[in-house]
């Protein structure tokens, strides 16, 4: 099975790098139908027909499709796939940064096969380091560059069996407090406070909800106390005042569990900044401490948007990631930094229908203006939809005076599932800077790792 199985352990460099810093864009379940769309969603809201545009990340001069499946699944989950992504190997279904080796929920098999992720590498040459993410900051895709667990699940303590306890694993969450390798990652903005606050402690925002822990602990004091000079901040004004240009360790956490989704941003309570607008912080941050930096952006709600089956929620938030492409090659420079941009999976979104070119890409299918195309009951049917999910229920309804284009409108599904599945088909990947002309063709997910980390720590011996 080629290329399935890379060493992730650091070793010495034989080869020099060629890029100062890496930031990789990571949109969860964005697969190509998804970009599809939502490059035509972006190109209709400029008044134009849609098929033309491009978003920033489709600029790039290399791209790869790249194969997902875990080594016990065919369609994979976030967990193994992002695993793969950073430590260059793959491994099961739910595991965090662990070998496919151990058994599942086995701590004492987890811990004795551990993967060092590239941020972790990164932070031991010397490197700073950050991980933005629109999901929990210790959900499945961030916690890849930092933890290791054999269920993605244990992102809090009381999410532990006892034996894991008794056998030595930590939560998640606590596994981020405690990083301790280098000075500890720089700068971590996203959702998830829950997971650091004791059950006892009210929200800050919500007072109606609490912590998630079960050991008393503040994760949130705790990591303050780790370092001189940390800041945290859990809402729109505190993050406005932080002074980007400056020296100390950030964490940024702005829900209790998911940030908002982009379309529904404008009504958080506290308020919240936009994808763009924390990797905009985090690079300017992160640049000028040490050789160079590492920096992880994660649109983790394309997925879950996915998962409810509601494409307009999907696409937007594709765009806030393209957004916040657009804002890294605003300030960083080509010959230092590579932007690669990939998903860990895809979801079972279609287009189809022969619609007429600029056809609302939410919208019904016309195949000629007025001209609405019927299925063989006689009734109007969409342009997207989903091989399976919560849709399925409408799949008998008459869509005649049904606005398809409302931002809560869920596409007809095949099949009733509860919540949307993943799919298997290929992603795309897409880079531009140093060594980016090593991506291409159908490649193995796991080979990702050796692109970026040839580029910023060198070739390995």
């Amino acid at each position: 099975m080629t290329g399935l199985l890379l060493s992730a352990c650091a070793s010495v460099s034989v080869g020099e790098p060629s890029a100062r810093n890496v930031i990789l864009f990571l949109g969860d379940g964005m697969g190509v139908s998804t970009v599809t769309a939502a490059r035509i969603y972006a190109g209709q809201a400029q008044g134009r027909s849609g098929e033309e545009h491009l978003l920033a990340f489709e600029t790039f001069p290399h791209l790869a499709l790249v194969k997902t499946y875990n080594t016990d699944s065919q369609v994979p989950d976030s967990a193994g796939t992002m695993s793969a992504i950073m430590t260059g190997e793959k491994t099961r279904i739910g595991y965090i940064s662990v070998g496919p080796a151990a058994g599942p929920n086995d701590c004492a098999q987890a811990r004795a096969n551990e993967r060092t992720t590239l941020l972790e590498e990164a932070e031991s040459a010397g490197y700073a380091t950050g991980i933005v993410s629109t999901a929990r900051i210790t959900h499945a895709t961030p916690a890849a560059t930092y933890a290791h667990v054999p269920n993605r699940h244990w992102e809090a303590d009381g999410q532990l069996p006892a034996a894991a306890h008794a056998a030595g694993c930590t939560d998640i969450a606590r596994q981020l407090v405690e990083f301790a390798l280098g000075d500890g990652i720089d700068v971590a903005l996203g959702g998830g406070r829950a997971q650091f606050m004791p059950a006892e402690a009210a929200d800050p925002e919500y007072p109606e909800l609490h912590g998630a822990r079960t050991d008393g602990a503040n994760l949130i004091d705790r990591w303050l106390r780790g370092a001189n000079g940390r800041e945290y901040v859990w809402n729109a004004k505190q993050f406005a005042a932080l002074e980007p240009g400056t020296s100390g360790q950030v964490m940024g956490l702005f829900e209790p569990s998911h940030m908002q989704f982009e379309a529904d941003r404008g009504k958080d309570r506290a308020g919240e900044p936009s994808l763009a607008e924390l990797t905009r912080f985090a690079i300017e941050r992160l640049a000028g401490r040490g050789p160079g930096y590492f920096l992880m952006v994660e649109g983790g709600r394309i997925d879950h948007a996915h998962h409810a089956g509601n494409a307009y929620r999907a696409l937007v938030d594709t765009l806030a990631l393209s957004d916040a492409v657009a804002a890294a090659l605003a300030l960083t420079e080509p010959t230092e930094t590579l932007i690669l941009v990939t998903a860990d999976h895809s979801h079972t979104l279609t287009i189809g229908g022969y619609p007429r070119r600029g056809n609302p890409i939410l919208g019904k299918v016309e195949t000629a203006f007025g001209e609405t195309a019927k299925d063989t009951r006689g009734r109007p049917y969409t342009t997207l939809g989903y091989a399976n999910g919560p849709g399925y229920h409408a799949a008998l309804a008459d869509l005649s005076d049904v606005d398809t284009e409302d931002p809560n409108y869920l596409q007809i599904a095949s099949f009733p599932v509860a919540a949307e599945t993943h799919a298997g088909e290929d992603v795309a990947a897409y880079a531009f800077g140093p060594n980016a002309e090593a991506l291409g063709g159908v490649i193995e997910q796991n080979e990702i790792y050796r692109i970026m980390r040839t580029a910023l720590l060198g070739t390995e011996n």
